[in-house]
């Protein structure tokens, strides 16, 4: 994107950003994330409180940071009363989030969307569809939470989460982007309360427990995971560069301090989005990330360019070039790629490419 706009002599008067919130119209956008499980994961209603823990709980390592708070206009839009206002969060779409559980994403966000909607053989398999998350910037981040979520969708499909419910996940959630530092504490379902990060240490145990030592990039995720829950509890500060929300607060805490603005200034907003920007040279979050610690796969620049070849984007991918200069008019989406009067190529399965190229999946 950023080479067609130079191109195009763009460069420097379009911009582009990865954020989640827009502070001139209390607008936000949403960062949707997709994981595909087999259909016969024990959705039991232990597994489902315990995964509405999880995703409530990892906010901590996985908020992108914003300044302010909002009500979504949805629910009135009027000002928030001064117990819930707070100059910076954690979360930016911490705010938004109004059900633990639903079906629709429009009017109605919830940590776990329910629709059905596999986008695949819808025997074999479900899709778990999320809309909760923050646009991350910093690599590490990202890693973190796609990788993290996968773990304990593993750990799902193997029945093993931990036993863990919390008495209102949305109100956690909001807590917990409220809160800047440690201790963390949120209710739990029996009425107890509890240390957040020690929570998320459970997961974090039993997958370092089942999976470490099975690929490269799980040891690597299990190590950065480990010490992002360490530096939280410790010296949340340590994490400059690593986590996204401790990186904003501070570029912004060191800006607010030599211009002697408080949170409240419009100018912190505008840098707030500066550190969105998908511009390497420009984006304030990515001059400060550091790489060290994660996973470095072999073939980088290659996977950039090719989807895995034990996935169905594959086939999907190799038949796009091929038709895109011979069909007028063709259909595609996640599961067929359909030319008019020709033989319509079935996709059913997330981990194949296709029925011209038997894959399997990556070990």
């Amino acid at each position: 994107m950023l080479e067609a706009l130079r191109a195009l002599g763009l460069a420097g008067r379009v911009s582009f950003f990865r954020n989640n919130i827009d502070h001139y119209t209390g607008a936000t956008f949403g960062c949707h994330e997709n994981y595909s499980l087999e259909r016969t994961v024990p959705l039991t209603k232990k597994n489902r409180l315990s995964l509405l823990a999880f995703l409530t709980l990892r906010v901590l390592f996985t908020g992108a940071g914003r300044v302010g708070s909002s009500r979504p206009s949805f629910l009135g839009g009027e000002d928030l009363p001064a117990s819930e206002s707070v100059p910076f969060q954690i979360s930016q779409r911490a705010d938004f989030i109004v059900n633990d559980c639903f079906e629709w994403v429009q009017h109605n966000r919830s940590i776990i969307n329910l629709r059905d909607e596999p986008l695949a053989d819808a025997q074999r398999f479900r899709r778990l569809h999320l809309i909760l998350g923050d646009s991350n910037v910093l690599p590490s981040a990202l890693f973190l939470k796609v990788g993290a979520t996968r773990l304990v969708l593993d750990l799902l499909e193997a029945d093993q989460l931990p036993a863990l419910a919390l008495a209102d996940p949305v109100a956690a959630l909001r807590l917990l982007s409220r809160t800047l530092k440690p201790p963390w504490r949120v209710a739990l379902a029996d009425g107890r309360t509890a240390d957040a990060l020690a929570l998320a240490g459970l997961y974090c145990e039993k997958a370092g427990q089942l999976f470490r030592g099975r690929d490269p990039e799980t040891d690597a995720l299990l190590a950065l995971w480990t010490r992002v829950l360490e530096a939280l509890a410790t010296d949340p500060e340590s994490l400059v560069g690593v986590l996204d929300w401790v990186s904003k607060r501070y570029l912004l805490g060191q800006f607010r301090a030599r211009q002697g603005l408080d949170w409240d200034h419009p100018w912190l907003e505008s840098q707030d989005l500066e550190f969105h920007h998908i511009d390497p040279n420009r984006s304030f979050g990515l001059a400060l990330a550091q790489p060290e610690g994660l996973w470095n796969p072999t073939g980088l620049e290659r996977a950039k360019r090719e989807p895995p070849g034990d996935s169905r984007a594959c086939a999907r991918s190799r038949l796009m070039r091929k038709i895109q200069n011979q069909a007028s008019s063709y259909f595609v989406d996640w599961e067929q790629v359909s030319i008019p009067n020709q033989r319509r190529a079935l996709l059913p399965d997330p981990f194949r490419p296709g029925p011209d190229r038997p894959g399997r999946r990556a070990e």
